[in-house]
């Protein structure tokens, strides 16, 4: 009897020490994961048909503009939540396209005024991490007030202003946006994103003289709006 007392006793224990242990494992989880809302244009129709890519390779898409706004999250231990990071890219030649040598791309980046030095960093390496080779090479770092807001998710609303330099609108692909009959997307997004679709880029524009180019483009098919989440314990662990 005393035998089985000991045994029960043991076994509750060990229960609520896992049940203490659960809540910090599930803040550990939690903070190693990072997931908000982005915005992606470029200088060619990524929502087209095949006709027409081809028409604009060689000739357009070697320019694009990138953003992501953190929802929720850390990067290198800092909090980033309600945080905005992006930039504007010039490559070397079409993006997307397999056969063009578009990298190495030169890209100004541009980051939310409001971070401490802990988060300016953290949002840096976070862009770097999430853009790979389009923004391996930062030519420059612009601290300006970032705003990026997803109106509506579903029909592809949203609204990108970094600063005086870079301004993105967009809106949803309707019927009169059909111009061939064959359109698809035929890019997909730059990065790693958990939903994105296409849409119409109203106004498109990068001014500034670091890239030694600038663009404005109005109602171009050449818009992603959508979402990402990341998790670091893949990048840890390498899975």
């Amino acid at each position: 009897m005393r035998a089985f007392v000991f045994v029960l006793l043991a076994a509750l224990l060990s229960g609520m020490s896992a049940i203490a242990q659960q809540p910090a494992s599930v803040a550990q989880n939690s903070a190693l994961q990072i997931k908000g809302e982005y915005i992606e244009t470029r200088s060619a129709d990524v929502y087209t048909g095949q006709c027409f890519a081809n028409g604009e390779m060689n000739l357009a898409g070697d320019e694009a503009i990138v953003a992501w706004h953190v929802m929720e999250g850390k990067w290198d231990g800092a909090d980033l939540s309600g945080l905005s990071v992006g930039a504007a890219v010039k490559a070397q030649a079409t993006l997307g396209d397999p056969y063009a040598h578009a990298y190495p791309a030169k890209a100004v980046l541009f980051v939310e005024k409001s971070a401490t030095p802990q988060q300016r960093q953290a949002l840096i390496n976070f862009a770097q991490e999430m853009g790979g080779e389009l923004l391996r090479h930062i030519v420059k770092v612009m601290d300006v007030p970032v705003n990026l807001e997803i109106l509506q998710q579903h029909s592809g609303r949203a609204r990108l202003q970094a600063g005086d330099f870079v301004t993105v609108e967009t809106r949803g692909i309707g019927p009169k946006d059909h111009l061939c009959g064959n359109e698809a997307t035929f890019y997909p997004p730059l990065t790693q994103t958990t939903h994105a679709m296409p849409a119409v880029a109203m106004t498109d524009e990068y001014r500034g003289k670091d890239l030694e180019v600038s663009w404005t483009l109005h109602d171009k098919r050449s818009a992603f709006v959508g979402t990402f989440e990341y998790d670091q314990r893949k990048q840890v662990s390498g899975l």
